[in-house]
């Protein structure tokens, strides 16, 4: 797992409030807050199309440049305008090697479970704590020959060194269970025969 960003240039922000944020949308950024390490949080403002580019994935390392300065941080939470597919604040956090963080991260299924048996998944993703700058892409868990009445819990997830999970014992990530064929069967009249009758013969047999 190598260390990745993306690089993004900023501009502090000075202007603050609802009506301020839509100005600074308007006029093609996006507002940011900087926390971490015991400072006071930075407002920023991140260039749209860019920032939407650098967001695009969940736990994207990024460096912020400012003139001089060079910060590694992490998107912490990000607000959404699902109507517009825009990006209207985002929360960042402050990063160095050797610290560990909490996110989600994305589970991935290998191996198939035994035959005539399907699973079901309870959750897609699941928190683990790691490296700031070593984040793993990606969790598996394994469903080789797993049967019915099997479950999934966090402790069988399978991790890279230096990954621990970050969820109670009792995390329940998938369900394993038989798969059931509908049997629809054929539709019969009331006599049992098997022969529907049509529209006009109920007509008929209603006018008798």
């Amino acid at each position: 797992m190598a260390v990745e960003y993306i690089d993004l240039s900023v501009e502090t922000r000075t202007e603050f409030g609802k009506g301020a944020s839509r100005r600074a949308r308007s006029a093609g950024y996006i507002p940011a807050v900087l926390y971490g390490h015991g400072e006071e949080p930075r407002h920023l403002l991140l260039p749209r199309h860019e920032g939407f580019l650098a967001l695009r994935h969940a736990n994207q390392l990024i460096r912020l440049i400012e003139g001089d300065r060079k910060e590694l941080v992490l998107p912490k939470d990000i607000q959404r305008n699902p109507l517009k597919d825009e990006i209207k604040h985002v929360d960042l956090v402050h990063v160095r090697r050797g610290e560990r963080v909490t996110v989600d991260v994305y589970i991935e299924v290998t191996g198939e479970v035994a035959p005539e048996h399907t699973y079901v998944m309870d959750v897609t993703t699941v928190a683990v704590e790691a490296d700031a700058l070593d984040l793993p892409d990606n969790v598996t868990i394994d469903m080789t020959d797993r049967e019915a009445g099997d479950h999934v819990y966090a402790p069988d997830v399978i991790l890279p060194e230096g990954v621990t999970i970050a969820e109670d014992e009792d995390y329940l990530i998938a369900t394993v269970d038989l798969v059931t064929d509908q049997d629809l069967g054929e539709e019969t009249d009331e006599d049992g025969s098997g022969e529907v009758p049509t529209v006009a013969e109920q007509d008929a047999e209603n006018q008798e």
